[in-house]
């Protein structure tokens, strides 16, 4: 069920997405009706003639749920539902149901139930008192106290416990980043389903799900990436980025995108073989904004380039985007290319001066960087070298105090 502006380009694209996201859920497409508004009405969102058209076709198609495209208000969802005689639900309760499907580890369980919480505590009625226990005690039921209102009480509780639990995770998870701080990180982000986690599998030699479903990957995963040399570099898989995305949904998993913002390096993962990809980067890129991650260093990289079938589009995507790396994880191509790529990206050429006598020092640049070249200015000595970006401002600081 999807609602889009006058004259605008064809929605399919996203309403396909929709068909995507049900069938992750558990659901089965049987129909779909494209509305054509202004803007949404406010009490029905898609207008009073088109409910009862709408409820002629759920009957006709035999349906027992309709999913909106768009989040609904809980009153507009109530009057739809009361007019149709089946379950409505929008787009945003049914991402946060794939994700409470999809999540395995007490961290992913934890954010997804307080953002499954915050987007029911202002749709509550009577039918979710069964959240919590009623909680005996002085102070806690007024009388006259309304059912509504003790649920709503538990619910903001439990939130709030949930709050705290995420907090500790988060500091855990925090002291592990530090650890990490001194190796050079590369993360790889995009929408869902592009071939994140299947990539992330070539380039680490992990063993992560690759389904060819939506949202697989809930949980940071960090592996060392291969065939880098000596250079130690780690490697993130991180959750996939989907249009319109629900904001209690990024607020609860901020904790786990912060492994990308430590990243040193984004590496954007594309599939060009999706009508609309363009459409996707530019999800991609709202998100990553919104995390702050604009300014960080991003190699764009299209993969799946095997499954391709319409010419010219990966002519299109090389003119568009000259930078990026095209690739697939299938047949390996492209893929030493885009790993030389991120060491030379994850090093910097520098140089410094030293004392012809200074054998420790020369010794301290031999052990931790690539010395380039060296040439003799009489009593002193200038030394280029390669050394990880993330080591440069080390090797610059004991050699001052060398010097």
């Amino acid at each position: 069920m999807g609602v889009s502006q006058p004259r605008s380009a064809a929605d399919n694209n996203t309403l396909d997405e929709l068909g995507r996201l049900l069938e992750t859920a558990g659901g089965e497409e049987v129909g779909r009706l494209q509305v054509v508004r202004n803007r949404p009405d406010p009490a029905t969102f898609i207008g009073a003639g088109k409910v009862e058209v709408l409820a002629q076709e759920v009957e006709d198609l035999g349906a027992d749920l309709v999913v909106f495209d768009d989040e609904l208000s809980p009153a507009q969802a109530a009057k739809v539902e009361q007019a149709i005689g089946v379950r409505v639900v929008d787009r945003s309760a049914l991402i946060l149901d794939i994700f409470a499907r999809r999540a395995r580890t007490r961290e992913a369980r934890t954010q997804v139930e307080m953002a499954r919480l915050n987007y029911l505590l202002p749709r509550l009625t009577r039918r979710w008192s069964h959240l919590g226990r009623q909680i005996g005690g002085i102070g806690v039921r007024g009388e006259g106290e309304k059912q509504l209102e003790i649920d709503r009480r538990l619910l903001r509780r439990r939130i709030q416990r949930l709050r705290s639990e995420l907090h500790k995770i988060d500091r855990a998870r925090g002291e592990r980043r530090k650890r990490r701080r001194r190796t050079f990180q590369v993360a790889l982000v995009g929408y869902t389903n592009a071939g994140k986690t299947t990539l992330f599998n070539l380039l680490t030699g992990a063993t992560g799900s690759t389904e060819d479903r939506l949202f697989v990957t809930l949980d940071p995963l960090v592996r060392p990436l291969k065939r880098t040399g000596s250079r130690r570099i780690l490697a993130i898989d991180t959750v996939g980025f989907v249009r319109k995305l629900p904001h209690a949904l990024v607020a609860s998993f901020r904790s786990t995108l912060r492994e990308a913002a430590q990243a040193d390096l984004l590496l954007h993962v594309v599939d060009p073989s999706v009508e609309g990809y363009e459409q996707q980067m530019e999800t991609a890129h709202q998100v990553l904004a919104e995390l702050d991650l604009s300014q960080t260093p991003t190699i764009d990289v299209f993969t799946k380039v095997d499954k391709v079938a319409q010419p010219g589009i990966l002519e299109r995507a090389a003119r568009l985007y000259p930078d990026a790396c095209l690739v697939s994880s299938f047949t390996g191509a492209g893929i030493s290319a885009l790993v030389d790529r991120v060491v030379r990206s994850g090093t910097v050429e520098e140089s410094l001066v030293l004392a012809v006598e200074d054998g420790a020092g020369m010794a301290r640049l031999r052990r931790e960087t690539e010395v380039l070249e060296t040439v003799y200015h009489g009593t002193r000595v200038e030394v280029r070298y390669r050394v990880a970006r993330h080591w440069a401002e080390r090797v610059r600081r004991l050699a001052g105090e060398a010097g």
